[in-house]
């Protein structure tokens, strides 16, 4: 079955609905957003702890009750969401072939297309770590699921391996449930969480964090009993004569987050080497005209409130697409200076009279630095902040009429 749509929206978690929410204010209709889940909401079907709608809603809420409000959004105004669809495949021009066992296998095309279809957690088998393929070693987004959404504890003595947000979140939930988490293994000198969570989930429930460790052998037959952890050095390699041994039977990972391209890549869009997620315009535009990326497919962030605010762009840029109103002319370059790592956009167009807002995580921690943007030896933008950290998105934003006066590519750098 081949159809015609005028906008298809990949993924139904909250940068898919933020977007079609945002394209349908602008008047497209003819639209749908496909989800391979049972339910739209995404990831934050799994998170039921508070802290997420500060910066939007101004309240504190849960990831449910978050996600609620764009799935009743969507309702409300008659998006069509349909669950249960895979895509497999999207092309240049803009047919998305998917399958669904209600519909078989479809091919549609699209006049735009916005990927929102993620990330993923990195497993076990990108690290490394030397030991047995035994039960008990599980994502931590994966020991969410079972405890969050299906009932089950993955175990009852906890190690962590990595000190990303979920993995922190999940040290807390562990031990609500009963658990005893014995320790949270960071490979880095510092934690590529949130400060909030470590204090929240970790100090307040005693849990100790060692940075600059890591987990150097798993032991265990048909389920684990044990890991080796061990102090790296400043090469990241493992100090021999500092190996500390944890009798457990659950290991988490907690080890980074991939942005789901894989559609991306059979669109033949340019993908970054640091971000692993497209390379975009201000509009949010990938290198393949009318496909535009947003959330945490483009680049992974800290906060969902962030991915709605930048997946409502790439809705009114789909839109404006569309309508064969988006503007294109002049463009430059960001690139990555001293500090900075995974700058988006990657490219700027100078004519379009908006503001525009640059975002990157710190490659380190930062203490009383500015965010300086320089175009050639001219400073076009500065902000101060007390601290600058890897686990949190550093942002910058630049006025209509700087972004005007760039004649030249523009690098951005924290020091």
């Amino acid at each position: 079955m081949r159809s015609k749509k005028e906008l298809v929206i990949i993924g139904g978690g909250p940068a898919g609905l933020a977007a079609a929410i945002a394209a349908w204010e602008d008047g497209i209709r003819d639209m749908i957003v496909l989800e391979r889940e049972h339910h739209a909401g995404g990831i934050l079907r799994q998170c039921i702890h508070n802290g997420f709608g500060l910066h939007r809603f101004g309240e504190e809420l849960t990831g449910p009750e978050y996600a609620q409000r764009d799935i009743d959004r969507a309702k409300e105004l008659g998006i069509p969401v349909r669950c249960d669809t895979t895509v497999l495949s999207l092309s240049e021009d803009r047919v998305v072939s998917c399958v669904s066992q209600e519909n078989g296998y479809e091919e549609i095309e699209a006049g735009a297309v916005i990927l929102a279809m993620g990330c993923r957690e990195r497993p076990r088998g990108a690290l490394g770590t030397p030991g047995t393929r035994c039960a008990g070693i599980y994502t931590a987004g994966t020991a969410q699921r079972f405890v969050n959404l299906e009932g089950f504890m993955p175990g009852k003595k906890v190690v962590i391996l990595g000190s990303g947000d979920i993995g922190l979140i999940m040290a807390r939930r562990m031990t609500l449930q009963g658990a005893k988490v014995l320790a949270c293994v960071e490979l880095m000198p510092f934690s590529s969480g949130l400060n909030r969570n470590i204090v929240q989930c970790l100090q307040d429930y005693n849990i100790p964090l060692f940075l600059s460790h890591t987990v150097t052998r798993v032991d265990g037959r048909d389920r684990l009993t044990g890991v080796a952890v061990s102090e790296v050095g400043p090469d990241r390699k493992p100090i021999p004569g500092t190996e500390q041994y944890f009798e457990c039977d659950t290991l988490l990972l907690s080890v980074g987050l991939i942005p789901e391209n894989e559609l991306s890549r059979t669109a033949h869009v340019q993908l970054s080497p640091v971000t692993s997620g497209a390379v975009v315009d201000d509009s949010l535009q990938t290198s393949v005209p009318g496909i535009f990326a947003c959330g945490n497919v483009l680049h992974v962030h800290d906060l969902v409130d962030f991915v709605s605010e930048e997946s409502f762009r790439a809705g009114h840029a789909a839109a404006a697409f569309v309508r064969g109103n988006l503007k294109s002319g002049k463009t430059v370059r960001v690139q990555d200076g001293k500090g900075v790592r995974g700058t988006v956009p990657q490219t700027l167009r100078t004519d379009t009279g908006e503001n525009v807002r640059l975002m990157f995580r710190p490659d380190a921690v930062y203490k009383n630095a500015a965010v300086r943007v320089l175009c050639g030896d001219r400073e076009v933008a500065k902000r101060k902040q007390m601290i600058f950290t890897p686990g949190e998105m550093a942002v910058v934003d630049l006025k209509a009429d700087v972004v005007a006066g760039l004649d030249q590519d523009i690098t951005v750098e924290v020091g």
